[in-house]
């Protein structure tokens, strides 16, 4: 099993402490009494993080932090240390540590740099999940899945807007995929060795935003008792992605736009610039030309970003890369739960792909994880009035259901015409319409019968 946290301290009395706090804060803790005893579970693939004291009988905290990046130089080992030992935890710092806590501290302290750490470890790892799919087979087509034309175009996107080092913005409803297009985008640049830093515009407080962007000194606000490097300059060298631009304050608009122009920043409580290397991505659900039109959104900033675009297309527009998509998240969610391979039936799959899908992929997805842990579809799933788009009248909802059903059977048989309308219990003659109807394909031999 492994956990949040690894926690090594030789005080048995600090080792309960820190780890009834991880547990209220909701992380699970493996505590241990000597660096020694921990090796054994530190590795490249660790999820989590490393707490550990400085100070301990044998195996030191610093040691164990050499030995930690050895293993893996971007596993977040957080140091606990004394008064006395300051100005060695600062160097640790710049050996390669997280960060570390000076005793005594409170508990919230200790629960957020971790929390903060962890975030880290995920974005870690979830970057080298990418870049392991990239370099297995079409990485590319793994990730954004889809085989109908638009599907097919956003990927030759990609791949050529990936190659220079512009900054894109990326289109498209909530639940698309924005920001596995924006990674895409970023490993198939020069900077794929570089972070790739998500930051949604639109979750931040307008209080914190400008500091989680631009980062701040000691003493710039109340609060502020430490340095802080913000997006930017973390994401020195690689990608910011920022998702939901159309949030940002007009103020902060301001000043985005001045960075994409100077590629310099300011931080909070000085005056003296700092040169940042990143490439920008941001996305939107919004139309920002409209936004900027009546003054929610700056026009220049809008011109500038909207140099290169990539529209993401709703899942209601590709229906026929349903059944892909439910398999290859069927693949996914059998594996992580490590539950046999299940595959729908035709008439399932005609539920599916007449649905509206308001909720795109991403609803698509946790319908696809609800029945590979064998709880099927759900009775909204399998409702057609009440899933069906609002603006379809019944007999748009009608003919959506009915090309969903035809095109399930054809793929059933393969395209072939004879076993699809006795199954059907239509005549040939009508099947044939109604693939002339449907912009439908069957086998060509079999449709010159």
């Amino acid at each position: 099993m492994t956990h949040d946290v690894i926690l090594i301290d030789d005080e048995a009395h600090l080792r309960t402490a820190c780890t009834q706090a991880f547990e209220l804060a909701g992380l699970s803790v493996a505590a241990f009494d000597s660096a020694e005893s921990a090796l054994h579970e530190i590795d490249r693939n660790h999820p989590g993080i490393v707490v550990t004291d400085v100070k301990m009988a044998g195996m030191g905290g610093l040691q164990l932090l050499t030995t930690t990046l050895e293993r893996d130089p971007q596993l977040p080992v957080i140091l606990i240390t004394g008064h006395g030992d300051i100005s060695m935890a600062v160097k640790a710092i710049q050996d390669g540590a997280y960060d570390f806590l000076e005793k005594p501290f409170a508990s919230e302290r200790l629960v957020d740099v971790a929390r903060r750490a962890l975030e880290l470890r995920r974005l870690v790892l979830e970057n080298r999940a990418l870049r392991s799919a990239v370099d297995t087979g079409d990485g590319l087509e793994q990730l954004v899945v889809g085989r109908t034309p638009a599907m097919v175009r956003l990927r030759e996107l990609i791949n050529s807007y990936g190659a220079t080092d512009a900054d894109v913005l990326v289109l498209g409803e909530t639940g698309t995929g924005k920001e596995l297009v924006a990674r895409a985008l970023h490993e198939r640049s020069a900077r794929a060795k570089g972070r790739f830093v998500p930051i949604n515009c639109g979750a931040l407080p307008e209080n914190i935003i400008e500091s989680e962007l631009f980062g701040h000194i000691p003493g710039a606000f109340t609060g502020a008792t430490a340095a802080r490097v913000g997006k930017f300059e973390y994401a020195h060298g690689g990608t910011l992605f920022l998702d939901e631009i159309e949030s940002m304050p007009l103020d902060l608009q301001t000043q985005l736009l001045r960075v994409l122009q100077e590629r310099t920043i300011v931080r909070l409580g000085t005056n003296e610039e700092t040169p940042v290397d990143v490439r920008i991505i941001a996305a939107t659900k919004s139309d920002l030309a409209e936004k900027s039109e009546n003054g929610q959104f700056r026009a220049d900033l809008f011109f500038r970003l909207n140099v290169l675009a990539l529209e993401v297309p709703p899942l209601r527009s590709r229906h026929e890369d349903i059944p892909l998509l439910f398999a290859h998240f069927l693949d996914q969610f059998g594996a992580r739960f490590k539950r046999a391979p299940v595959s729908p039936d035709p008439r399932e799959h005609a539920i599916l792909m007449a649905r509206a899908w308001p909720g795109n992929v991403r609803e698509l997805q946790n319908v696809a994880m609800r029945y590979a842990l064998g709880f099927g579809l759900e009775p909204a799933d399998t409702t057609l009035g009440a899933s069906a788009s609002n603006n379809e009248d019944l007999p748009d909802r009608v003919a959506t259901f009915e090309r969903a059903i035809i095109q399930q059977t054809l793929l059933a048989n393969n395209g072939r015409l004879k076993p699809t309308y006795e199954q059907l219990g239509i005549s040939r003659k009508t099947l044939y319409e109604k693939i002339r109807k449907h912009g439908l394909q069957a086998r060509e031999d079999e449709a010159a019968e």
